[in-house]
Parts: C-alpha cells; sequence; structure tokens
C-alpha cells in the first residue's frame, strides 16, 4: 500500500476490511449491499469519534455513587451527500442517536463540469456542531469539496469526511481544497479509471444501494 497522507485516517480493523470485500463483490445484492454499508458507517464512527471530550460526572450504581465519564456537551451533524451517502446515516445514528441530519445534494455542471448545488438543508446551529460529512466513495474529490466549501460558507467549523473507499485523486482534491479536514476511509484504492470510477473500487455505490442503474 502506498504511503498514507497525513489527514487521511485508514480503518484496518479486521472486522471493516471482512465486511468491505463482501461490499466490493459484484455478486452482493441491494438488502446485503445496504446492511453492509450500516455496519460499516456504524464501526467508522465508533472510531472516528475517538477524539471526542469527556467531562466527569457522578452516578449512583445498585452498589454504590462513583465517578464516570460522559460525552462532554458534544454535539454532532451528519451531513449526507445525496444520494449514496443516505445509506450511511442511519448506521452513524445507531451510535449517535441524538445527532441532527442535513442533507447536501451536489450535481456536476456538463459544461463547467464543476460541482453545482441544488438542495441544502442544515440544523441551524451546524456552527456548534461537529460536523461528520458522509459519502461512501471519494473518486475525484469535487463533490466532498465542494459540500466543505457549501459547510463553511453556512459556518461550520469543525469537520470531518468519512468514505468507504477513497481514491488517490480524491484525497489529493481534498486535502488541496480544505487541509484542515480530516478523511476517514476504509480503504485507499489504487487510481480512478477513464469513467471516474475507482479502482478496483466496487461500481457505482448509489445503483448498488437503492437497486438502479
Amino acid at each position: 500500500m502506498d504511503q498514507v497522507p497525513a489527514n487521511v485516517v485508514l480503518m484496518e480493523h479486521p472486522l471493516i476490511q471482512h465486511k468491505l470485500s463482501i461490499l466490493r463483490d459484484v455478486r452482493t445484492g441491494s438488502k446485503v449491499f445496504r446492511e453492509l454499508v450500516k455496519e460499516l458507517a456504524m464501526l467508522m464512527a465508533f472510531e472516528s469519534t475517538r477524539d471526542f471530550q469527556l467531562a466527569e460526572t457522578t452516578v449512583t450504581t445498585p452498589i454504590t455513587e462513583t465517578t464516570t465519564w460522559v460525552l462532554a456537551g458534544k454535539k454532532v451533524a451528519v451531513i449526507p451527500i445525496l444520494r449514496a451517502g443516505l445509506g450511511m446515516v442511519e448506521g452513524i445514528l445507531e451510535l449517535l442517536p441524538a445527532a441532527r441530519v442535513g442533507h447536501i445534494g451536489l450535481y456536476r455542471d456538463p459544461e463547467t463540469l464543476k460541482p453545482v448545488e441544488y438542495y441544502c438543508k442544515l440544523p441551524a446551529d451546524i456552527g456548534e456542531r461537529d460536523v461528520m460529512i458522509v459519502d461512501p466513495m471519494l473518486a475525484t474529490g469535487g463533490s466532498a469539496a465542494a459540500a466543505i466549501e457549501f459547510l463553511k460558507a453556512r459556518g461550520a467549523r469543525n469537520i470531518r469526511l468519512l468514505v468507504l473507499i477513497a481514491a488517490p485523486e480524491g484525497i489529493k482534491a481534498v486535502a488541496a481544497a480544505a487541509p484542515d479536514v480530516k478523511i476517514y476511509a476504509c480503504a485507499m484504492d489504487s487510481h480512478l479509471n477513464d469513467h471516474g470510477y475507482i479502482v478496483p473500487g466496487l461500481g457505482d455505490a448509489g445503483d448498488r444501494l437503492f437497486g438502479t442503474k
């Protein structure tokens, strides 16, 4: 594997790699694919929140009173990039049920080839929240970089990007546009092909999630 850039955290846990292998398989149908994306997102949420701060508290157990720890008032927003990012939301909410969910919709202008926002709905207090942008694939990086830009323009400050599979080209693009954003990925693949698909990748994540072509 090539050297991992400083802004990328690769999640190499055996369970993650096992589930990712099944996800890649062309024989995996939409039902199982959706379940795996949910499970992988949950595992990624566990790992990517490792730096959340704790606050001391006191609880009374059936035996005695004791000092323990809780999250220090952390507020989270999960922002899927439509449409494939929707598949990752439920898994994260399993671990962070108090998180708010926003949505960003982008399409690529056929003439300029640049991402254009067609939908954006965010929590009103987005600037006070730790933001998780989620999208299964980081290919060219154009959509992710645009989503980060749109969120920052609306006040978001603490942003992290969670993807299942990343291409080096996408990592480079996001790092150039937003060097302060950490990228969490289950795998960093080889390259993009002439059609912009990640190799070896898993195909079109949105089509495989929703059974479309």
